[in-house]
């Protein structure tokens, strides 16, 4: 019946910063683009960008209003993660594209975690499996 899970949505009112912060910082490609005219609403505009078979679909439309990140615990959505195989690599690679690390780097016996942010606010966790 299901499959896999086939995208994530965010919202942003910044749709070209945060395309190039997808691509150029974490490598994401864009897999497709589109315009979809609303009757009676905004035009939306999509963008979707895949990193190994995940894909994250960038929504945006002239009225928007996005609401901050949550930047405590709360219930519902909270982050997504990215899979990397190195941290100290990967952390340091971010910083050199001024990408600062706003939690962690945290060891644990099976993992290491850290999160980022995008340009919008929402966090990425970013997990090494060991």
């Amino acid at each position: 019946m299901f499959k896999r899970i086939d995208h994530i949505e965010i919202v942003t009112d910044r749709p070209d910063r945060t395309v190039e912060f997808y691509t150029a910082v974490l490598g994401f490609r864009v897999k497709a683009r589109d315009h979809i005219d609303r009757p009676g609403g905004s035009a939306l505009d999509l963008v979707y960008l895949d990193l190994g078979g995940t894909v994250v679909e960038l929504i945006s439309y002239d009225g928007a209003r996005v609401d901050p990140a949550p930047h405590s615990e709360h219930l519902g959505y909270r982050m997504m993660a990215l899979e990397v195989d190195d941290m100290e690599k990967t952390v340091t690679q971010l910083k050199e594209k001024g990408v600062e690390v706003v939690w962690g780097p945290v060891r644990r016996p099976t993992y290491a975690r850290a999160e980022i942010e995008d340009p919008n606010g929402y966090r990425i966790e970013l997990r090494q499996w060991f």
